[in-house]
């Protein structure tokens, strides 16, 4: 058992563990079309974060031309190439599921200083 526990715990990527919920963050993800590669940006807030360990996924909201988007990423996934955060958020909740009923300014994140 313990060297179960060792095996997932050199699975876990720690450098990805450096942003919050409410931050907002910028993920590039490697799309595989046909027989090529590609890597995408989905920027976003960080809505929520799940489970814990090598199963942590974490969503990310944006809006784009109006409409809601959300994205569920594992943490780990070989396809998540990096999580960069380009700003961090000041909030006193562990999901912010409540943005998604708002529009434009309401829908902001403040920024921590």
């Amino acid at each position: 058992m313990d060297a179960i526990k060792l095996m997932t715990q050199d699975m876990i990527r720690p450098e990805q563990h450096k942003f919050n919920v409410g931050d907002t963050v910028r993920v590039s993800v490697r799309i595989k079309e046909g027989d090529r590669e590609r890597i995408q940006m989905f920027e976003g807030v960080v809505i929520a974060k799940k489970h814990g360990g090598i199963h942590e996924t974490f969503t990310v909201r944006r809006t784009s031309y109006g409409v809601g988007i959300e994205r569920v990423f594992p943490i780990n996934s070989p396809n998540v190439e990096k999580v960069e955060v380009v700003r961090r958020g000041k909030v006193r909740r562990a999901k912010l599921y409540y943005l998604r009923d708002r529009v434009g300014k309401a829908a902001k994140v403040k920024e921590k200083l």
